[in-house]
């Protein structure tokens, strides 16, 4: 994998994640390896509490000053963005302790920048549907750890 330039110190992941959040990443750079280092930051920065209401309100953010739209076929998807940072927090979780943030997050990048994981937990017909992109639903196809969401949903 080519190195990202967000990869490549703990102060360009933080102007990455303020970028991100002022909406200057342009939608040609906002890719699945942007979306995976973005959570990875927040799962590192934010109280369980706040995680999933902060995602979701800068994604949406992002997604209409970007130009696009949050709607019922395009923009935010609630469901996938729970499943995906609730993988990321079990990952995370899972790396030995003491470690540098950027390692974590380049070693999360690594693992799923490939990883259209959304495909091993829920069926075509679930993951495209229009509850599934504004609410959460659970996975059709796996099931998730048995301890629960790292996070409040």
């Amino acid at each position: 994998m080519a190195e990202l330039p967000y990869l490549q110190s703990e102060e360009r992941l933080d102007q990455f994640l303020d970028d991100f959040e002022k909406a200057k990443i342009p939608f040609s750079d906002w890719t699945h390896s942007a979306h995976i280092a973005m959570a990875c930051c927040y799962l590192f920065k934010l109280p369980k509490r706040e995680l999933l209401d902060t995602v979701r309100r800068n994604i949406r953010n992002y997604n209409v000053k970007g130009g696009g739209k949050n709607t019922d076929t395009s923009g935010y998807h609630e469901t996938l963005t729970v499943l995906w940072l609730w993988v990321l927090a079990e990952f995370l979780d899972g790396l030995p302790e003491g470690g540098h943030r950027i390692d974590a997050v380049r070693k999360a990048v690594e693992r799923y920048s490939g990883n259209r994981l959304y495909s091993d937990y829920y069926s075509y017909d679930v993951s495209k549907s229009v509850e599934a992109r504004n609410i959460w639903v659970e996975p059709d196809l796996r099931v998730l750890p048995e301890e629960g969401c790292p996070f409040e949903i």
